[in-house]
Formats: C-alpha cells, sequence, structure tokens
C-alpha cells in the first residue's frame, strides 16, 4: 500500500514539473503570438464596445443633428454659414466617453482570454481548449472629436455627414507582463443633405 502511494506521489510530482516546464517552453516560444492575438481580441472589443455605446446614444436621440450644428441663412434663405455648437459637442463627449469606459474596464475577463486550440491548432480547435487569462487593467487618455464631410447627394444636393473619432489608451496584462496600445474607432452620428450651395464658412462655437 505505502509502495502504491509512494509511486503515486512520485507520478504526480513528475507530471507537476513536466506542468511546468511545458509551461515555461510555452511562454517562452509563444509570447509575442500570445501578446498579439491578445492585443488583437481586445482591440476587436473595444471598438465594438464603442460602436455599440455610440449607436445606443443615437438611437435614444441623445445625438442629433440639429443639437450639434446649425445654419445661418442670408434674407434670401441661401445657408451662407455651418456652425458647431462646442457646448453641446462636450457634453456628448464627455456621456460617450464615461459610458465606454465604464463598459471596457467592465468587460469579462473570461472572454478575452486565449483559447490554446485558437494557438496551436488555429484550423481545427479555434476557440477551444484551456485559456490564457487576458486583464484590462487601466484606461487612459480616452478622447473624441468629431468630424465634418461632405460629399455629393446629387443635383445640387450635398450630403454632410459627422463622424465622432474615439480613441482609447488601454493597458492590458498577460502572461504576467503589461501591454499598452490605442485603439481608435470612427462612426457617422449625423447626416442631413443640404439643398442648394454649400458655405465656405464651417465654424466651431459654443452657440
Amino acid at each position: 500500500m505505502r509502495c502504491w502511494m509512494r509511486r503515486l506521489f512520485r507520478g504526480l510530482c513528475l507530471l507537476v514539473v513536466i506542468s511546468v516546464v511545458l509551461f515555461g517552453l510555452l511562454r517562452i516560444r509563444y509570447r509575442e503570438t500570445i501578446r498579439s492575438l491578445a492585443e488583437t481580441q481586445v482591440r476587436n472589443s473595444t471598438s465594438d464596445l464603442i460602436n455599440d455605446a455610440i449607436d445606443r446614444q443615437i438611437e435614444t436621440g441623445n445625438i442629433q443633428y440639429d443639437r450639434v450644428v446649425y445654419f445661418e441663412k442670408d434674407l434670401n434663405g441661401r445657408i451662407t454659414a455651418l456652425k458647431t455648437n462646442m457646448s453641446e459637442v462636450n457634453r456628448l463627449k464627455t456621456d460617450i466617453l464615461n459610458i465606454i469606459n465604464d463598459e471596457i474596464l467592465a468587460l469579462d475577463n473570461s472572454d478575452l482570454g486565449i483559447p490554446l486550440g485558437s494557438l496551436f491548432l488555429p484550423e481545427l480547435l479555434s476557440g477551444k481548449g484551456p485559456t490564457i487569462p487576458v486583464h484590462i487593467l487601466s484606461i487612459r487618455n480616452s478622447d473624441a472629436s468629431f468630424l465634418s464631410n461632405f460629399s455629393e447627394a446629387g443635383i445640387n444636393q450635398t450630403l454632410h455627414q459627422l463622424t465622432m473619432s474615439v480613441s482609447v489608451d488601454v493597458s492590458i496584462l498577460v502572461l504576467g507582463t503589461t501591454r499598452s496600445f490605442t485603439v481608435t474607432s470612427q462612426v457617422v452620428v449625423a447626416e442631413t443633405v443640404i439643398v442648394g450651395q454649400v458655405p465656405d464658412t464651417f465654424l466651431k462655437t459654443g452657440g
């Protein structure tokens, strides 16, 4: 009985040693691959969260074209200038960035793990097997800006689109080391068709 217990104990010890050695070899050989996979996964998840957060703001009416941009016209009704309401822009930036930062930090770490099957046999075992954990440590220097774009929409018509560009600096922890990178995403938040000549003036104001 004691002999059997000794053999079992030795077998377990050998298994632990082999596991530690294999993990060390795995860590050395696939370190950069795992980091790249983790970064790609966090980039995709973060970009999806940014797009979803902005889409929800649009659906609930928190982002509206005529709140962000308004026209100045002459006595003949011709548009002479487009002006951006910077107070509304700053409000939207603050609201959306707060939502995005909270949702990114709340990402489930289990959803960010790297399955071993995706590392060794991605053709057959992608997304399967034990996972290497990936943790989001912090969100730094998140920022957003509005971009304006004009394009032809027909005879004497111009499509004006407002695009929100969001950038977020993310730090992650994988295999005991940290990695930092910037995630950027652009989403069209509002648009309108301008009939007539597009004015040369496009101002940012606080009105």
